[in-house]
C-alpha cells in the first residue's frame, strides 16, 4: 500500500509537469496566428487608405456623388453704335440631338429615320446607334427649328435633345476679319482669328462645378453635403469701332475692288487723337456662321495688321518729316534733280525716268521724286535714319490687342554702310510695313507728332454691370510739333497740286500721298511687271485732323496708278466721314466741283465711270545696273 501511494504520488508530478508545456504552446501559436492576420488585415487597409486612397477616394465618390461642370457664357462682342453697342458676336440658343445607344432596341430602322430628319447618312448613324453599351453620342449640332419639331415628334427612346449655345454673327460679313469666329481646335470649341482669338480667355470665361452626395440609386441626397462652384462668365468686349463708318468703308472698298479689278483690298480709318479705329476692312472678306465654307483661308487673315508689303511712295513723307525735324532741310530748300542717282553699281532713277530739275522739298513730294527723297536721306546719314524709322515705330509690332500681327522688315537697315539700302528705303522699297504701322506714322503726324498706340477695344464690360473703359495710350513722341505742321502743309499740296487730286474733297483742307510700289518676285530676284500695290494715306481736316485713312489696293488691273485707284477710294470714304460727323467746311465750293468729284467716285454704288488714261507717278524704283 505504501508503494502504490509513492506511485501515484511521483505519476501526479508528472503531469503537472507536462501540462503548462502544452498550454504554452498553445497560448503561443494563437498569439502567433493573431499577429499574422492582424498584420494582413494591416497590410490591406494600408494598402486601400494609404497606397491606394486617391484610387479607392475616387470610385467611392463615383458610387456616391455628382460632379458636374457648369459651363459659363461666353462674353458677346460689340460695335459702337452712336454711343451705345451694335451686337458683332453673340451667343444664340438652339438644340443638340444625341443617341443613348443602349436604349435603342431596334437600330437598324431608327438610324434611317434619324438620318432623313437630320439630312445625314445612314450608315454613319448606324455605327453610333450600333455601340450597345454607350450612353451617349452626338449625333449633330445647332438643330434648325424644324429638326427640333420632327425630332420630338419622333419620340424614340433613346434619341434626345438637349440645350446647346453656339456663336452667332448676326451682321455675317461686317467687321468679319476683325471679330474672327469661334471654331474646332482638337476638341473644344475657342475663338479662332481676329478677337475671338487673341481675347479667348476673357471672352471664354471660368468654368464652374457642384459636388453633391447621392444614394446607390444615383439620387441625389438633399440633406447630404454639397459644394457649389458658379462658373464665371465671359467678359464683354466693346470694340473702337463704329458701326456705321464700318458699314460704308466695306461698301465702298467691296466697289472699288471690283470695278477695278483687284485681288484684295484694305483700308483702315484711324482718328489720329487718340489711335482708335473706326473702321478696318478687307475684301474679300467671309461669313463667320459658315468659316467652314470659305475656298481660301487667306480670308481669315486681317492685313491690316498680318501682312506687311513694300508701300513705296507713301513713305516719301515720313523721310520728309525726319529731315524737317532734325533741321536738316526744310519744305522750301532746293535741290537739282538730274533723274538718277549712281550707288553701287545700280542707277536709281525717278518714275518713267522723268528729269525735273530745280525743286523745293515740297514739289519732291508733289511730284513723288525719288531722287529727292534720296537727297534728304544723304543730308539726314544713315543712322538717324535708322533711328527716325524705328521712332515712327516701323520694324516693331503695334501692340494693337490683334493676334498675328507682323513688326514688318526693316532688315536692309541693319548695316549702315549699305547706303543702297538706306536709298531706296528712302521711298519705301526694300524695306516693308503694314498698313496699320502707316496708320500710326501718318496720324503722328496729323496730330502734331506723337505716335499712338492703335486701340481696337473701348471697354470692357462684366456681369455685375461694371465696365473697364480702356484710355489712349502714347508711345512716344516722334517729331516737333512745328515739323509735324509743316509736313502737314507739304501734304496738303500734294492733294491740290500733285498725284493725289482725286482724294480731295470739295469744301475741305485735305492732306495725303499716294504710293505706286512693284511687288517683290517669289520666283526671280527683283519685281514682277505689270503686278503693283496701289496705296493712298491722308488725314484731314489739315486745321483740326479728325481721320487718319490708310487704303491699300493689291494688284488693280483695270488702271495702274494709286491716284486712279486707292486716292477715289480715300476721297469719298472722307467725305462720308467729315459729313457724317457734322464737320462744317473751312472753304467755298462749287456745283461743278461736286459734279466732278461725283463723276469720278460713288464707288460704292458701283457707279464710277470709265476713267481716261491719264499720267501718274508709279514708284517702280527699280535698280537698273
Amino acid at each position: 500500500m505504501m508503494v502504490f501511494a509513492k506511485n501515484r504520488q511521483v505519476a501526479g508530478r508528472k503531469n503537472q509537469d507536462w501540462e503548462p508545456s502544452v498550454g504554452r504552446k498553445r497560448v503561443l501559436l494563437l498569439i502567433f496566428f493573431a499577429f499574422f492576420i492582424f498584420f494582413l488585415i494591416f497590410c490591406r487597409l494600408f494598402h486601400l487608405q494609404i497606397s491606394s486612397h486617391e484610387v479607392f477616394s475616387f470610385l467611392a465618390k463615383d458610387q456616391h456623388t455628382i460632379f458636374q461642370k457648369l459651363i459659363p457664357k461666353r462674353g458677346e462682342i460689340f460695335l459702337n453704335d452712336k454711343n451705345d453697342k451694335y451686337p458683332l458676336a453673340v451667343n444664340k440658343e438652339t438644340k443638340m440631338v444625341y443617341a443613348v445607344p443602349k436604349e435603342i432596341e431596334d437600330p437598324e430602322k431608327i438610324s434611317f429615320e434619324v438620318a432623313k430628319i437630320l439630312s445625314l447618312k445612314a450608315e454613319e448613324v448606324l455605327e453610333k446607334l450600333k455601340k450597345e453599351n454607350d450612353g451617349y453620342e452626338p449625333l449633330k449640332n445647332r438643330l434648325s427649328e424644324k429638326e427640333i419639331e420632327e425630332i420630338r415628334n419622333l419620340n424614340v427612346s433613346g434619341i434626345r435633345l438637349a440645350d446647346e449655345n453656339y456663336r452667332y454673327y448676326p451682321s455675317k460679313e461686317l467687321a468679319s476679319s476683325v471679330v474672327g469666329f469661334v471654331g474646332w481646335q482638337g476638341n473644344e470649341l475657342s475663338g479662332r482669328y481676329g478677337v475671338e482669338s487673341y481675347f479667348e480667355k476673357e471672352l471664354r470665361g471660368k468654368e464652374g462645378s457642384v459636388f453633391q452626395n447621392r444614394d446607390t440609386a444615383g439620387r441625389w441626397i438633399s440633406i447630404g453635403k454639397r459644394e457649389l462652384q458658379p462658373a464665371q462668365n465671359g467678359v464683354g468686349i466693346v470694340l473702337t469701332i463704329d458701326r456705321v463708318i464700318q458699314y460704308e468703308t466695306e461698301k465702298i472698298l467691296r466697289g472699288a475692288v471690283k470695278k477695278f479689278e483687284a485681288d484684295a483690298g484694305t483700308v483702315i480709318v484711324m482718328e489720329p487723337s487718340t489711335g482708335k479705329i473706326l473702321a478696318m476692312a478687307d475684301y474679300p472678306n467671309y461669313d463667320p456662321n459658315n468659316y467652314s465654307e470659305v475656298e481660301n483661308i487667306d480670308v481669315f487673315r486681317n492685313s491690316s495688321v498680318s501682312v506687311p508689303y513694300e508701300c513705296g511712295s507713301v513713305f516719301k513723307p515720313i523721310t520728309m518729316a525726319m529731315g524737317i525735324d532734325s533741321g536738316k532741310i526744310a519744305p522750301e530748300t532746293t535741290y537739282t534733280d538730274t533723274g538718277t542717282v549712281l550707288e553701287a553699281g545700280y542707277a536709281i532713277k525717278n518714275s518713267e525716268s522723268k528729269v525735273y530739275g530745280l525743286q523745293t522739298m515740297t514739289q519732291v513730294l508733289e511730284n513723288s521724286i525719288n531722287t529727292g527723297v534720296i537727297f534728304v536721306e544723304k543730308k539726314l546719314g544713315n543712322k538717324n535714319f535708322l533711328e527716325y524709322t524705328q521712332r515712327f515705330g516701323f520694324g516693331e509690332k503695334t501692340g494693337i490687342n490683334l493676334p498675328s500681327e507682323h513688326p514688318g522688315n526693316i532688315k536692309n537697315l541693319d548695316y549702315l554702310n549699305r547706303d543702297i539700302q538706306f536709298f531706296t528705303a528712302s521711298f519705301g522699297q526694300g524695306i516693308t510695313v503694314t498698313p496699320i504701322q502707316l496708320a500710326s506714322a501718318f496720324s503722328a503726324i496729323a496730330n502734331g507728332g506723337k505716335l499712338m498706340k492703335p486701340q481696337i477695344v473701348e471697354k470692357l464690360f462684366y456681369e455685375d454691370g461694371k465696365y473697364e473703359k480702356i484710355e489712349p495710350s502714347e508711345v512716344r513722341r516722334v517729331i516737333s510739333e512745328s515739323a509735324a505742321r509743316e509736313v502737314s502743309k507739304m501734304l496738303q499740296n500734294v492733294v491740290e497740286n500733285g498725284h493725289g487730286k482725286r482724294a480731295g474733297v470739295p469744301g475741305y483742307l485735305v492732306g495725303g500721298k499716294t504710293g505706286t510700289a512693284q511687288i517683290a518676285s517669289t520666283e526671280v530676284k527683283g519685281y514682277e511687271e505689270g503686278i503693283n500695290n496701289g496705296s493712298f494715306v491722308g488725314f484731314a481736316p489739315i486745321e483740326n485732323p479728325r481721320f487718319t485713312i490708310i487704303v491699300k489696293m493689291e494688284n488693280p488691273r483695270a488702271v495702274e496708278w494709286a491716284e486712279s485707284s486707292a486716292a477715289p477710294i480715300f476721297g469719298e470714304l472722307m467725305k462720308f466721314l467729315l459729313e457724317y460727323k457734322n464737320i462744317e467746311p473751312t472753304r467755298d465750293y462749287s456745283e461743278e466741283d461736286l459734279k466732278n468729284f461725283y463723276l469720278t467716285h460713288n464707288l460704292g454704288n458701283y457707279k464710277i465711270e470709265e476713267e481716261k488714261s491719264e499720267e501718274g507717278e508709279k514708284d517702280d524704283n527699280k535698280k537698273e545696273e
